[in-house]
C-alpha cells in the first residue's frame, strides 16, 4: 500500500507558520535597528579620552621638563631647587595674611595692595583712555592733532614716569598709581580708535539719514561694534599694568608684591623670590584669562 505525498506550495503554507514568521520579523528588524545606535558609544568614549589626553599631555610634559631643567641647574647650589622652594611655599602660604607691622606683612596682604594700586590706576586709565579713543577714531582732525603726542610719549619706559610722580604727588602710593595710569592708557586709546575706524561707513550713513545725535551714534552704533576692540585694549593694558607695578614697588617701597620681593632679596631669601615670581605670573595669567573670557562673551558683533 503506497501513500501519496502532496507537495506543499509556498502560498499554501499553514496559517500558524505564517503568523510565526511574521512575529519573528519585527524582532530581527528591531535588533538590527538597535545595534548601529549602540555601537558608536565606545568610539565616543575613545574620542573624548583622546581629546582630554591631547589637551593635558603637552602642558604636563612642558611643566615636567621645566621642573627637571630647574632641578638640573640648581644642582650647583647657586639657586634653590624645586623641593626646597616647595617646602618654603607650603610654610609661606600656611599664614599668608599675618600682620606684624607695615614692614612685616604676609604675602597675601602684599598681593592685595598691589592689586588695589593696579585697579585704581587701571580704572582711571579706562575712564580717560576709552572716551579719548572714541574721539580720536571718530574725528580726523583730533586724530591728527594727538598723533604726534601719542607717538612721542607711548614708547617712553613706564619707570621713567616714576620720578615725575614722586615730584608731583610727594608720596609713593600716588606715584605708583600714576605710573600704572600712564603705562596702561595707550593700548586703550589705540585699540578703541582702531575699532571706531573699522565701523562700516553704511552704519554712519544710516545715522546721518535718521539725523541721530552724536550721543546716540556712540551708544547705539559705535559702542556695540567697537566693544571687542575695547576689550582687546583692556586686556593688553592690564598685562602692562601688572608688569609695571612690581618694578614700581621695588623702587618706591611700602606694602606690595614688588617691595616684598626686594625685601626678601635684602634678607637673601631666594626661595621666597622664586615663589613671588610664580605668584606674579599666576595672578597675571588669571587677570588676562578673565578678560579673555569677557571678550569672548561680548564678541557677538564679529563675524567668523
Amino acid at each position: 500500500m503506497s501513500a501519496t505525498v502532496t507537495p506543499l506550495r509556498v502560498n499554501e503554507m499553514p496559517e500558524s507558520h505564517e503568523s510565526a514568521i511574521a512575529e519573528t520579523k519585527p524582532v530581527v528588524q528591531t535588533a538590527a535597528a538597535i545595534t548601529p545606535e549602540a555601537a558608536p558609544a565606545p568610539n565616543r568614549i575613545r574620542e573624548f579620552s583622546g581629546a582630554v589626553l591631547r589637551a593635558i599631555l603637552p602642558p604636563a610634559l612642558g611643566l615636567f621638563l621645566f621642573i627637571g631643567l630647574w632641578a638640573l641647574i640648581a644642582q650647583d647650589g647657586r639657586i634653590p631647587g624645586p623641593a626646597s622652594t616647595w617646602s618654603s611655599a607650603v610654610e609661606l602660604f600656611a599664614d599668608p595674611f599675618y600682620d606684624n607691622g607695615p614692614n612685616d606683612m604676609g604675602i597675601g596682604w602684599n598681593i592685595l595692595n598691589s592689586l588695589q594700586r593696579v585697579g585704581i590706576g587701571f580704572g582711571m586709565a579706562a575712564l580717560v583712555g576709552i572716551p579719548l579713543g572714541f574721539i580720536v577714531g571718530r574725528f580726523k582732525f583730533f586724530a591728527d592733532m594727538t598723533a604726534p603726542i601719542i607717538s612721542l610719549l607711548r614708547p617712553v619706559s613706564p619707570l621713567a614716569w616714576l620720578p615725575i610722580g614722586l615730584l608731583v604727588f610727594k608720596s609713593a602710593d600716588p606715584a605708583s598709581i600714576w605710573v600704572i595710569f600712564i603705562s596702561s592708557i595707550w593700548p586703550m586709546i589705540l585699540n578703541t580708535a582702531a575699532g571706531v575706524r573699522q565701523v562700516p561707513q553704511d552704519y554712519l550713513n544710516v545715522a546721518r539719514v535718521l539725523a541721530l545725535p552724536e550721543i546716540k551714534i556712540v551708544t547705539k552704533i559705535l559702542f556695540p561694534a567697537v566693544l571687542p576692540h575695547i576689550l582687546t585694549g583692556v586686556r593688553l593694558a592690564i598685562g602692562v599694568a601688572w608688569l609695571v607695578i612690581v618694578a614700581a614697588e621695588m623702587l618706591t617701597g611700602g606694602v606690595g608684591i614688588g617691595f616684598w620681593v626686594w625685601d626678601e632679596w635684602n634678607n637673601l631669601n631666594v626661595e621666597h623670590i622664586i615663589i613671588a615670581i610664580f605668584v606674579v605670573g599666576i595672578v597675571g595669567l588669571i587677570l588676562e584669562q578673565a578678560l579673555v573670557l569677557l571678550a569672548k562673551r561680548f564678541s557677538y558683533g564679529e563675524t567668523h
